[in-house]
Formats: structure tokens, sequence, C-alpha cells
């Protein structure tokens, strides 16, 4: 490469990095995002392990960030690195494309188009290792270009090492990349060989980089063995409980969940396609296809280039037969959507390609360079621009503070002392990192349903809980009588000297706790409380009724988001009591049922009106309070106000579902109530 040709190469590649850091920094969550990031950076505080398969080099990346980045948090702190590692994966394709067809629009289309389609934007600016997944991604692809443009066998051999390195590296993030390594590394052995480049000294020391790249899973035991996080995944102190964790066995090894969802590959695929139309758009596909067919015509660079095209292809069809979630749901869709980026990366490498190369076509058959050159960068201006313009809205994240507004409202609820069991990424992630990086309520003991189920969890971090009591090794929730085991029924026998508390839920395959104790809401959580204390109803709403200072606005999140997640969370923790309350009477008889459905209807009617737009279910719920109270009297109500009440919100509930499975059902009680309401209205138009 020229010393033009060089230079002009590195000033876009830097130019790049800036527009793309100036547009990313801003845009940065200031606080906790939803998902594992609460997890993550917990894990980054506490120099603890994150879960499989361990992420030691983010951790540690993470664990500098704290002490090096500026930010109003340690979360804003660590997604600050995520959004530069962004801002640099678009500058290492920029400078993949300069390496092989030149310096020019298409080497920036390729950088900006990558880093400003919507799917990375969104997953730069939150502390998840995506970005650092994307910077590894482009950092092979431009070793691997630098290796195919080198002049000569020394060269390559010195591309060839770092490229092990990088390899080795970057699996110590996210394993997907394996994919890519599994063709990048025979691909490179048989251009050394061509090249009479490959001895037996040269697969040592390309071995012993590629083995060098591993030297952070070093972390994961020394991290285990000292055992000073309060909060870390797993036990790899021995050589199974390395394994087991590197190879996600506690999750599927090469699936995405422990689940066993039946994957449709066509499906899957379909929604990648759909995907890539819609957020890379239809002009940016086409010029991928233009960089690939063009490529057959250029003998030495058609093998490369069809290299790019068979890691997108075979990465897309594998994680398709792996990914094991039901993308029908928008939160599992979000979950699976993020692996895309990988394949998205080779795409926006050929699209730059294809640009770049259509652009010196052009050039050689029709003449006017300044013409097409020009035309070139103001495509990838206008197209740049317009991505801007279409997510900037949607990726400025620097005012969202809902999944955290959401866990300080929960975690300073509790009343002093209290064990708290979570369940599920958005209480479990969010509380540890209020409560461990942030040292919110240093009195409160958190303690991880599904954990508890580990042989590890119990051994390792019981230390870390003061107070907490276990019955035995591990919590299973089947084989309740298996040697060192525990059913949950034991497990609140032996904490019963402090408030318990479950957010959200108790798991459903132990039910063991029904014997002797009773759950009464608390918010988005449930209090669990003996058997034989009394519940006071008055007294109950009155101290559950305004845990909370919740003021977003029903459905006001995308669906998919933690966001939104969090919200309905709340909405529905409004209702909680009411129907605590009516499920209540449901199961009693007499005058303390009339008593509990009098309540319960009055609770309703003073949610429900309290509030402009609210969640469906609310006027069945409330319908199906009135009906019921009418049944066992009406109270303190009138029976007309009842019917009347309870017809509008079966009325409305139909309106807003059309499509309920028990329509028909509704649509009878509904003709039945009017008939009733007009028989009682003749009945005292006769007596007056």
């Amino acid at each position: 490469m020229s010393a033009d040709r060089w230079s002009w190469s590195w000033t876009l590649t830097g130019a790049t990095v800036a527009t793309v850091a100036a547009l990313y920094l801003p845009s940065v969550q200031r606080t906790v995002p939803g998902g594992d990031s609460g997890e993550l950076i917990t894990t980054a505080c506490e120099l603890g392990v994150a879960h499989p398969p361990g992420y030691p080099l983010f951790t540690m990346l993470a664990f500098l960030a704290l002490h090096l980045l500026p930010g109003s948090s340690p979360a804003h702190s660590i997604n600050v690195l995520c959004a530069l590692l962004g801002a640099g994966a678009s500058g290492t394709l920029c400078y993949t494309v300069c390496r092989l067809s030149g310096p020019g629009p298409g080497a920036v289309l390729a950088g900006g188009l990558f880093a400003l389609s919507k799917l990375v934007w969104q997953w730069s600016i939150v502390a998840e290792v995506f970005a650092l997944n994307n910077f590894f991604v482009g950092l092979l692809f431009s070793l691997l270009t630098c290796f195919h443009k080198a002049e000569n066998v020394a060269q390559k051999t010195k591309f060839a090492l770092w490229g092990a390195l990088c390899c080795g590296l970057s699996l110590c993030n996210q394993h997907t990349l394996v994919i890519y390594v599994l063709i990048i590394i025979p691909w490179v052995l048989l251009q050394l060989y061509i090249h009479n480049g490959l001895c037996f000294s040269g697969l040592f020391y390309l071995g012993l980089c590629f083995l060098a790249g591993f030297l952070p899973y070093l972390y994961l035991p020394i991290s285990s063995y000292l055992n000073t996080a309060r909060w870390s995944w797993g036990d790899q102190t021995s050589l199974g409980g390395l394994m087991t964790h590197l190879l996600r066995a506690e999750y599927g090894t090469f699936s995405l969940a422990k689940s066993e969802e039946k994957v449709n590959m066509g499906k899957m695929l379909q929604a990648q396609l759909n995907h890539c139309v819609a957020d890379l758009s239809v002009p940016v596909l086409l010029l991928a296809i233009i960089g690939l067919l063009y490529a057959t015509l250029k003998r030495r660079h058609c093998a490369f280039v069809l290299l790019f095209a068979a890691m997108v292809s075979l990465y897309s069809v594998f994680f398709a037969w792996r990914a094991n979630l039901d993308i029908a749901k928008p939160l599992l869709l979000g979950v699976v959507e993020r692996f895309w980026l990988q394949a998205d990366a080779g795409v926006c490498v050929l699209a730059g390609v294809g640009l770049s190369w259509s652009v010196c076509w052009l050039k050689k058959r029709l003449g006017w360079d300044v013409v097409w050159t020009t035309g070139a960068w103001l495509l990838t201006v206008g197209l740049l621009s317009q991505m801007i313009h279409s997510n900037h809205r949607e990726c400025d994240q620097s005012s969202n503070d809902v999944v955290e507004k959401f866990a300080r409202e929960v975690v300073f609820s509790f009343p002093n002392g209290s064990l708290v069991l979570t369940r599920g990424d958005l209480p479990g992630n969010t509380l540890r990192y209020l409560h461990y990086c942030q040292g919110l309520r240093p009195d409160l003991s958190l303690v991880d349903q599904e954990m508890m189920t580990y042989s590890w969890y119990v051994s390792k971090l019981q230390q870390h809980f003061p107070g907490v009591k276990f019955p035995g090794h591990l919590w299973d929730p089947v084989n309740t009588e298996e040697k060192n085991s525990f059913n949950i029924e034991q497990f609140l026998q032996l904490n019963t000297h402090r408030p318990v508390f479950v957010c959200i839920g108790l798991s459903e395959g132990d039910r063991s706790w029904e014997k002797t104790f009773s759950r009464w809401p608390w918010g988005v959580c449930e209090q669990l409380v003996h058997i034989t204390s009394r519940l006071h109803p008055e007294e109950w709403v009155q101290r559950t009724q305004h845990l909370y200072n919740w003021s977003q606005p029903h459905d006001s999140f995308p669906p998919g988001s933690w966001e939104r997640v969090a919200n309905e969370e709340m909405w529905q923790a409004r209702m909680k009591m009411a129907f605590f309350l009516f499920d209540l009477a449901e199961r009693m008889e007499g005058e303390g049922q009339a008593h509990l459905y009098d309540l319960s209807y009055n609770l309703y009617s003073q949610i429900v009106d309290a509030q402009p737009d609210y969640p469906s279910n609310w006027d069945k719920n409330l319908a199906l309070a009135a009906e019921r109270l009418l049944r066992s009297g009406g109270g303190s109500h009138e029976p007309d106000s009842l019917l009347s009440r309870s017809i509008q919100h079966f009325g409305r509930y139909l309106q807003r579902e059309p499509t309920d499975p028990q329509r028909q059902a509704i649509r009878s009680a509904i003709a039945h109530l009017c008939k009733e309401r007009e028989r009682l209205r003749d009945s005292q138009r006769q007596r007056h």
C-alpha cells in the first residue's frame, strides 16, 4: 500500500470512529439497563464470574472502566466503555474495506452503515458483551484482509500470528465467533502452505499465540478460588467446574437457552432476512450482492470475498438451528436478534466493497471519474444521514431510567432486614446492581431462586449471606427427598426470624410452602407469611396501596423491551391487592365472603376510575368483582349500580380484546345482566 493510500485509509478510519463516538456517547444510558446488563455490571463491581461462559475479558475491561472512565454511576461508566468499543468496531470495518478495495466512500459506508443500524446502535450503548464482540469481528476482518493483501510470506506470517492471538481473545468474550474462527483458521493455513510459509515452527508459534489469547480465562478459577465476590456464578476451582462453565452446560452447550423449544430454521432465517431489509435497507443488500458478483470477475479477490460470504451464511444457518427460543414472543425475539449483529458486520463489508468496486468499474468503462466518485460519496452520505434521522430518537437512551427506577421503587419498599428471593432477570439483576454496586439497602439479603438449584450456590455464596440459613446444599423443586437437598418450605421454616419476600413469583415445581405459608401481595412482589398469621384486609390494603411512586403511562414502551416489562409489572401491581381479595373471597362463604367482595370491588373501582388508560384485563376484573358482589348481597352498593358497572366493563373489555377465547361466554353474561337490570328497573317503576 502506498504512503498516500495508507494515510488516507487511517484518516477515514479515524474520522469514522470519531463520528460514531460523537453520536454514541451522548445517547448512552446513564442508569442500569434491563436484561443481563445488571448482572454484568455487578460482576465487574465485585470481580466475580458472570453467567456462562464467564466473559472474563469483558469483566476485566468493565472493572477498569469503573475506575478510569468518568460516569455518573457504575452503569454509566460501563455503558460508555461499550459505546467506545462500538465506535471502534465501526473503524475496524472501515479499515477492512480500505485495505480490500481502497479508501473511499465504500469504506465509510461499511463502517457507518454497521454502526448506525438500529440494532447495532441499541446494543452498543448499554453494558452488554455485543459491542466487544462486534469489535473483535471487525478486528478479525481487518487482520484477515491485511493477511490477504500482504506482499510476502514474512508479512503474511506476522498478520497470521496477530490473527491467532485475536482469535483466542475473541473467544474469551462471546463463543458465537467460533464459527468464524473455524473458517478462518484452515483458510489461513492453506494460504501459508500455498506461499511456502507453513512449517513446524510456524505452526507452533501460531498455536502458542492462539492459546495466549485464552489467558483471560485464568481469571475465572482465580476469582472463584478467592471467593470474595458477593455475586458470582459457578465454581471454577475444579477442572470439571471450569469446563461446565466454559461449555455452558447449565444452559445447554451450543444452545441459546435452557429450553426444549423446537426451532423452525426457515422462520428463524426469514426473521433474520426481514431484519436485514428493515435495518440495513434493500439498496445496501443489493450493493452486497454486487460485491459478491464482481468478486467472481476478480481472480485475486474471488476466493477471499467468498470467504466473507461463507462466514455470514454458515453462521446464520448454525445460529438459526441452535437458537431455541420462540421468536413469536417480542421479548424473546429481542434476545435472539442481538446475535444477528455478527452476520450484519459481514454484510456491511460486502456492501462497502460492492460500492467501491462499482465506482471503479464505472470509471474504467465510462470515464468521468469525478462524477462517479462524487455520486458514491453523495449516496454514502445520504444513506447514513437517513439512518441517523430514522434511528437517533429511538436509540437515544440518555434519559431512560425506567428499569433503574423500577428497581429503586422495589428495593426501598421492603421492611428492614428482609430476605428477598428473586426470580428472573428483571428483579434479580437490577436489585443486585443497586444492592452491591450502589450500596443501597445493605440490610437486605438477596437470594436468587434459580441459583439455589445449582450445587455450587450455597457452598460458594453462603458466607456472603449472614443471617440466612440453608437446610441443605441445594434447592431441588422436583426431587425434594434427594440427599442434601431441601424444599422451599424447609428453607422458609429456618428463616422465619425475618420478613421473606418473593420477586417475582415462586418456582411452580415446588409447592411445599402451601402447607404452612401464605403469599400476601406486596407490590410486584409477595410476602410469604406463616398461615397462623391473621390477615386484616383493611390494614394490609392501607400498607401496600402506596408502595411505589410510578408515573409512567400504560403501554408506553415498544414490545420486547425491558422497559415495557418493568412498566407492565408496575401497572399490574396496582391491581394485585384487589385480585388477591377477590380470589380469597372465592374460597370463602358467608359474611366474610361478602365483606371481601366489597373490599375488592371498592379497590378495583378506585384504581380504574383514577386512570384514563389502563391494561385491558382490569375491565374484566372489575366487571367480575361487580357481578360477584351483586350475588353476595351488594354490600353498600345499589344493585342497579353494580349491574351497570359489570355490563359497562365487560363490554369495554370485549372492545379491547375481541379475540378473547371466552368472548362468547362474556357476551352471554352481558345479555343476562342486561335482562336482569331491566327486570330490576321494571320492578322499581311498578313500586313507584
